[in-house]
This record gives C-alpha cells, sequence and structure tokens, in this order.
C-alpha cells in the first residue's frame, strides 16, 4: 500500500483522534502515529481516565468509612486492597484505550505505532524500534503531541522517589506520605486520592490559592474542605529543593516569611504544570515555529507558518485541556475541508474533579477586575438545599457573575457534588447569549444540585433567593 495521505495526524490523544475522526467522516485518506503501542495519549492512559478511576475508587472508601454510618449502614473489618484498586483502574484505561482503536477500525484510520519526525513539509519518518522506519507522505499534518510534566529548579524528577503524576497512578503499594509540589489541578486531585486512603499529604503551593488559575473563592472553599478532611495545605510556600535519600525524600521551602524548613516523605509528587512536548519532532526541517517555551505557533486557523502543517491541543497555547484539544481537532479537520467553524475559548468549561468538584466557565472575578469590567455578582451556599440535606453535602457554593445592565453572564463557578456535569448548563447559557434572569426563570427539578444554580442566577439578576 502507497504511503501517501490525505492527512496525517500524529499524536492519539483526545486532540489527535478526534481530529482523525473527523478527517476521516470528511472523505479524506487519514492516518494517525502514535509513539507507544497504545493509542489515547496522556489522557486516557496516564492522565484523565485512570486519575478518575482512582478519585471514584478512593471515594468509596472515603464514604464507607467517613458517612455510611449517619446512614444507618455498618460496616465491620473495612480494608484498602490497594493491588485491586490498582487493578481496576488498569481495566477503565484498557476498555478505553480499546474503544479507541475500535473508532480508528471504523472509520477506517490507518494507525502507524512509532516516534514521527518531519523530513519536509509534506513527509515524515516514523521510527519503531521493532520494525524498519518508513517514510510517509501527506498533503497535510496536524501534530496534536500534547505535553509532558515540568519540574521547577532545585527539584530533580528521577521517576523513583521524585515523581511525576504518571508514576503517583502506577505505584507499586500504598505509600503512608507524600508530598504534593503544586496545588493546581493536578495536585489537588492527586492529593484527595491519597488523603482518602489514608496517606498522609502535605501540599505545597507558591501561591497564595489552591487551584490558583480559577476564580478565588474556590480556592479559598476547597481549601477550607480539604483541610477539614486532613490535607495539609502550605500557600505562599516556596520550594527550593528535593533530595531522594533512598527510602524517602527531604524536601527544603521558604514558607511566607521567608524561613527555610523541611519536610520528609516517602514520595514527592510534582505538579508544577506541564510542558509541550515537540522533542524530535524535525520541526527543524520545516518553516514552522515555536515560541521560548515550546509551543508551535500558530494563526488563527491552527495553521503553522507552514501551510500545510497544523498544531492542537497542549502543543499550542492557551489551556491545556482535553475537551479543547478535541475542540480544536474538529476545527482543523473542518476549516481543511473549507468550512467556517468557530472555537470561543471563553467558553471552554474547566473541572476539577475534587469532591465536591470545581467548574468554572467564562471570567474569574479577579479577570473583571484587572480588565475594568463592571459586573454584580451571587454567590448561593448549596448547605441549605434539599438534595444537599438528603446526600450530607454540607459544603459547597455557586457563585454567578454577570454584566449590570443587561444581565449578560460573564462566568459561572461552582464547588458543588457533579459540579463537571452541572457547569454545562452555564456554557449553554454563555454560547447562545442568555441573560441571568432568563436563566431564573426556567424550571429546574426539585429536589437537585441545579436549584443552587437557579438560585444564583435569580440572585444575580436582583431577584432574591425564594426557593432555598
Amino acid at each position: 500500500m502507497e504511503n501517501k495521505f490525505d492527512i496525517i495526524v500524529i499524536g492519539s490523544g483526545p486532540g489527535g483522534y478526534v481530529a482523525a475522526i473527523r478527517s476521516a467522516q470528511l472523505g479524506y485518506r487519514t492516518a494517525i502515529v502514535e509513539k507507544y503501542n497504545v493509542l489515547g495519549g496522556t489522557c486516557t492512559n496516564v492522565g484523565c481516565i485512570p486519575s478518575k478511576a482512582l478519585l471514584d475508587s478512593t471515594e468509596h472508601y472515603h464514604q464507607a468509612k467517613n458517612k455510611f454510618n449517619v446512614h444507618g449502614i455498618e460496616i465491620s473489618n473495612l480494608g484498602i486492597n490497594f493491588q485491586q484498586m490498582t487493578l481496576r483502574k488498569d481495566n477503565v484505561v484498557e476498555q478505553n484505550t480499546k474503544g479507541i482503536q475500535y473508532l480508528m477500525d471504523k472509520n477506517k484510520i490507518t494507525v502507524f505505532h512509532g516516534m514521527a519526525s518531519f523530513l519536509s513539509s509534506n513527509q515524515i519518518q516514523i521510527i519503531n524500534d521493532d520494525a524498519e522506519p518508513i517514510k510517509v507522505l501527506s498533503d497535510k499534518f496536524i501534530i496534536a503531541t500534547g505535553s509532558k510534566p515540568s519540574s521547577i529548579p532545585g527539584v530533580n524528577i528521577d521517576k523513583e522517589r521524585i515523581i511525576t503524576s504518571t508514576e503517583t497512578l502506577s505505584l507499586p503499594q500504598l505509600p503512608k506520605s507524600i508530598v504534593i509540589i503544586g496545588g493546581g489541578v493536578i495536585g489537588v486531585e492527586m492529593a484527595s486520592i491519597f488523603n482518602r486512603i489514608d496517606v498522609d499529604v502535605t501540599i505545597l503551593e507558591y501561591a497564595n490559592s489552591l487551584i490558583p488559575n480559577m476564580d478565588s473563592d474556590m480556592g479559598k472553599s476547597l481549601k477550607k474542605i480539604m483541610s477539614k478532611e486532613g490535607v495539609a495545605i502550605k500557600l505562599n510556600h516556596k520550594v527550593k529543593s528535593a533530595v531522594n535519600k533512598g527510602d524517602y525524600v527531604e524536601v527544603t521551602y521558604l514558607d511566607a516569611k521567608n524561613q527555610s524548613h523541611t519536610i520528609e516523605a516517602e514520595y514527592v509528587l510534582v505538579a508544577t504544570g506541564r510542558k509541550p512536548f515537540t522533542k524530535n519532532l524535525g520541526l527543524e526541517n520545516t518553516k514552522v515555529k515555536t515560541d521560548n517555551v515550546g509551543r508551535i505557533l500558530t494563526n488563527i486557523d491552527l495553521q503553522t507558518n507552514e501551510p500545510s502543517i497544523y498544531a492542537i491541543g497542549d502543543v499550542i497555547g492557551g489551556a491545556m485541556l482535553a475537551h479543547k484539544a478535541e475542540e480544536e481537532g474538529v476545527y482543523v479537520a473542518e476549516r481543511i475541508n473549507g468550512q467556517k467553524p468557530h472555537i470561543n475559548y471563553n467558553r471552554i468549561p474547566s473541572v476539577v474533579y475534587t469532591w465536591p468538584e470545581v467548574a468554572s466557565v467564562g471570567k474569574t472575578e479577579q479577570q473583571l477586575i484587572e480588565e475594568n469590567i463592571e459586573y454584580v455578582k451571587s454567590n448561593v451556599p448549596i448547605g441549605f438545599l434539599g438534595r444537599a440535606r438528603a446526600a450530607e453535602e454540607k459544603h459547597g457554593m455557586v457563585k454567578v457573575l454577570c454584566e449590570p445592565k443587561y444581565g449578560e453572564v460573564l462566568g459561572v463557578h461552582m464547588i458543588i457534588p457533579r459540579a463537571a456535569d452541572l457547569i454545562s448548563t452555564a456554557v449553554v447559557a454563555m454560547e447562545y447569549e442568555v441573560t441571568a434572569e432568563d436563566m431564573s426563570m426556567i424550571s429546574y427539578p426539585h429536589p437537585s444540585y441545579s436549584e443552587a444554580v437557579k438560585e444564583a442566577f435569580l440572585k444575580a439578576s436582583g431577584k432574591g433567593n425564594i426557593n432555598l
């Protein structure tokens, strides 16, 4: 078979496999290249999917240990089978990777396994240790190689005791203690997993808030909840070094008063962010340009300086979110096809899968202040909801920010059970420019957590709360 395609996608994460599927649906002869032996990229194999599997498993244990009694459920000899927990996680991942392979087969997408590198603007070489290198031609390329964990000065990731989220998701046995450097999304999710199963967890965060890229009220509320659950959270702390001492790690850090301290733990998880993965792509053989941190530069069509090469997802600018990459994958395929799709990046939601979950879309209050945009806000606690009382969920809130004259929704932020599902209501409101008053006038089921969303819109539109 001639190795010539219409579109080749490099990388099989959410952005990559969605881009390949949409390209094939539009009638293009499509191929996808994945450097590992399984499809799915970081999200499916060592990110979103396995972490959510462990979050669900550990939440079940936490509920059984701490909350079942109040429901009249009594359990004796409760314990943790960490190996079974890990095995279930692996099975969930396997099911997802098989599902992606099924979609490739269904859409007649050719799959190559190996490391792709550009030889020119219309040719790549694929190197696989188990086979001879091959050269493949294509009219268009979509780079979807994603990102990898980054670190900070003084902290060398050795993947033994000083580890990333990848290694953390596959520890050989349950540790007694872990220090997490970074209180962003990855840091707090991993802290939740291990804290729930009785690991001593400490978060060291440089900023003055957890999840610092989200609305500060969400960070404050999450800190209160996680601290109450037993996570030690140290804000305004700067890590200077982490040293592997054999069977433990010694971490040195400065507190808010610039005083030095040390802490020891079995493992240190470095959760200080991620950086674009462009290594060994052969970009020097093309006109593709990157910025000073390695992000591939694109225009509004997500097209690089090389007209035949596009890039999407973590490897370009913007939030590193799987669903952002998916939208961009569809966007590029349809642009190549001559269609005119659009993406409004301000209306792409973000979610943190702690418990309660945290979700956000639109502007934060801090952004509105910085941009000198006039706004009104409402904060509605969930503890007064009948549904929350029935479920023994006492903590959380919904926050709405809107324009004061016409009620345009500028941002919605929530920390509430199933926030990942509820935030879609706000996304629809913003995408179709539905006002806060309009959102307060539609019917929401009772009893439900969604009533907190209605109440927040009611309050933001000046009607006050009527249904609590």
